[in-house]
């Protein structure tokens, strides 16, 4: 556990009694990882990610962050440990500007505001450009820039992106992709839920295959991506063509 910023051991959750959504899973992300979780539909991915979040309930299993528990742990207080999180949807306060909803993410640190504000911008241009424009008039792409950039407001170690490209033409998922890299390279872990398999497995250092709320698969991105078992149950054709 020492030295993993996450860390869930045999966890077992679910959202009703006596319905469990995740089985047993097992899940590590170091230091300055970036880490992808796919598998099909309804295998449990962004529940994985609430679990971490506290947004489920935990009925057996253990999460530590920087070998600390917070299973259980409410979302405000793992904000304040580091944790961002950008949902799928409903992510931007559609009334409030760009700038609003940028502030928004530093409401527990407004010492942080000016230097923090300069770095999201940095990491997103278009969002310069657009901080005196309400965010729900903005594209599909831009929303999901000041989701991403209100979430990195408060300088966090880790970032939990649920399903980043949803919604998006293929050219904007590209860029939301390359985004999360260089997010990750300036040093934030990433755990990222994603519908895009192929393309996620090409961005992460590491992937998790889930199936039926356990895990089916891990290893390195571009290990799963030539998987024969992987392209063959979760990846299909697509795989095929994208593989490098």
């Amino acid at each position: 556990m020492a030295g993993n910023m996450i860390d869930l051991r045999e966890v077992t959750a679910g959202y009703v009694p006596e319905v469990d959504i995740l089985n047993g899973c097992d899940l590590t992300v170091a230091e300055g990882e970036f880490v992808g979780i796919i598998g099909p539909n309804g295998a449990g991915k962004s529940t994985l990610l609430k679990a971490v979040l506290g947004l489920v309930n935990i009925r057996s299993g253990r999460v530590h962050l920087k070998g600390e528990e917070i299973t259980g742990m409410k979302p405000y207080e793992l904000v304040a440990r580091g944790v961002a999180f950008v949902p799928q949807t409903r992510n931007v306060f559609p009334s409030l500007t760009v700038r609003e909803n940028l502030e928004m993410g530093c409401f527990l640190r407004p010492d942080l505001l000016d230097e923090r504000l300069d770095y999201s911008v940095t990491m997103f241009p278009r969002l310069g450009e657009r901080l005196d424009q309400r965010a729900g008039s903005l594209s599909g792409g831009e929303r999901q820039m000041v989701a991403m950039g209100r979430a990195l407001m408060l300088e966090p170690t880790v970032l939990l992106l649920d399903e980043p490209s949803a919604g998006l033409a293929p050219a904007l998922q590209d860029q939301v992709f390359i985004q999360c890299k260089q997010i990750n390279e300036s040093g934030v872990a990433i755990l990222m839920v994603e519908q895009n398999a192929s393309r996620c497995l090409q961005v992460v250092d590491r992937g998790y295959v889930l199936d039926q709320g356990r895990n089916a698969y891990t290893g390195a991105g571009r290990d799963l991506l030539k998987d024969p078992k992987v392209i063959e149950l979760y990846l299909g054709t697509l795989a095929k063509s994208t593989r490098r």
